[in-house]
């Protein structure tokens, strides 16, 4: 263990800290949640980063990944040709790459992973995985069933995991509809951690062993966090109770697989349009800030004296998770690329982050690999403003009668994913060694 390890074991206290601070009920805070939330945290990525059985294990999910990802792209390159080709690739025809097309090589993936869930459900595969993670998560950290459930499914799935407790939705409390809310925007659904990986495969051999261990100690994470942030205080309709996932199974194997293809396909261009608008609007505030920001240079004499502030909004985000940045254990010297990227992802969504990751190990602009891999697990949820209106719109959709609550724990929520996130990449901080067989390049 190094400095940069204590830093970031150090940085897990900090954000706690933080936490509590801005809590709506700071006397009636649950303290075996947290306990447990952390114990379970600092049990798995011990097991990841420290156990030779444990590290084996990713990587060989990490290799599963990899090859199941190339078996995605087969219908991409039938499809779109030499667009779907990747970067430095030939195809059989003797045809080059025309570089990299996040439309043609990336996004399509997600039909694939989607089409392959649907299908793993349909094989009551996925159902039982995620029993099994409810199972811990209620009996361990004595929180109730319907937000377990929910939060363990969340490890694989996006906004379709709060339908696995519509029965129970209208009868949550407050902080039941907060957790289930951090915990969706806190983690990644699989056919979208396949566009990460495809993105930085290049660059990060082993970003799927990464991003599958980000996905589940980002459970706990999010628990952690949103019982901190909004404590229970009423008594939950299910606490105790072990809640069977509530989805209808389709009818043979072709509709699973018809059917998530077209959940793919939903999916795909939702994040299409996302870019396009919330990139073009973020193009937009840069253009008003740049202006105003520029006068204000001259105004406090910092122009003077050689002195540029960034006034871009990913500048002016950079800022403010700077100390955050240094808090979960970045060495300074990549602190504040790190910090703008983690930032970004706050407005512009994880999918520009993760490229502009990859843009940093292409370049070589870090200088610390442990900067990547700590960014890899900060970045690794959907914790941005247009995820908050995706699953506050998609919850408060399946109990209208609940929506005056659930808008109101919104930004709440939000922010217990962020600080989730970032306690996540401390935690994994904590345990990452140059020895870790998941080291990256």
């Amino acid at each position: 263990m190094n400095f940069y390890n204590l830093v970031s074991f150090a940085g897990i206290f900090v954000l706690l800290a933080f936490a509590w601070l801005l809590s709506a009920h700071k006397k009636v805070i649950n303290w075996h949640v947290i306990g447990w939330g952390i114990g379970l945290q600092f049990l798995f990525a011990l097991f990841i980063f420290v156990v030779p059985v444990g590290a084996k294990v990713f990587l060989v999910i990490n290799d599963l990944v990899v090859k199941v990802l190339e078996s995605a792209t087969a219908g991409t390159k039938f499809l779109f040709g030499r667009l779907a080709l990747p970067p430095g690739t030939t195809n059989e025809q003797g045809e080059t790459s025309l570089g990299f097309f996040l439309a043609f090589q990336a996004l399509p993936t997600i039909v694939f992973f989607a089409s392959l869930m649907s299908v793993l459900y349909y094989l009551n595969i996925m159902p039982w995985l995620i029993r099994g993670f409810a199972y811990v998560f209620s009996k361990l950290m004595r929180i109730s069933g319907a937000e377990s459930l929910c939060t363990a499914s969340n490890i694989f799935v996006g906004i379709e995991s709060a339908l696995t407790i519509r029965p129970h939705l209208g009868e949550m409390t407050r902080s039941e509809f907060c957790t289930i809310l951090t915990a969706g925007m806190s983690t990644i659904a699989s056919s979208v951690m396949a566009l990460y990986v495809f993105v930085l495969q290049e660059q990060f051999p082993t970003i799927a062993g990464h991003l599958v261990s980000a996905s589940v100690l980002s459970a706990p994470a999010a628990i952690v966090m949103s019982k901190i942030l909004l404590p229970e205080t009423e008594s939950p309709k299910t606490l105790g109770v072990q809640v069977r996932p509530h989805y209808q199974r389709e009818h043979n194997l072709v509709e699973a697989i018809i059917n998530g293809a077209n959940a793919g396909v939903k999916l795909v261009v939702g994040i299409a349009a996302l870019l396009l608008a919330f990139l073009g609007l973020v193009a937009l505030v840069d253009l008003i800030l740049g202006a105003v920001g520029g006068r204000l240079d001259v105004w406090l004499g910092l122009s003077a004296h050689g002195w540029h502030l960034d006034w871009s909004l990913r500048g002016l985000l950079g800022y403010v998770f700077y100390p955050f940045t240094l808090v979960i254990g970045v060495p300074p010297s990549d602190a504040v690329a790190i910090a703008r990227i983690i930032g970004e992802r706050t407005v512009v969504t994880e999918v520009q982050s993760y490229q502009d990751l990859a843009q940093l190990l292409a370049t070589q602009a870090l200088h610390s690999p442990r900067s990547a891999v700590l960014a890899t697990y900060a970045l690794c949820g959907f914790a941005h403003v247009a995820s908050l209106a995706i699953f506050v719109g998609g919850i408060a959709a399946l109990v209208p009668q609940r929506i005056k609550d659930i808008s109101e724990l919104g930004f709440r929520a939000l922010l217990a994913a962020t600080l989730a996130c970032l306690m996540t990449a401390a935690v994994a901080g904590t345990f990452f060694t140059k020895g870790s067989i998941l080291f990256a390049p």
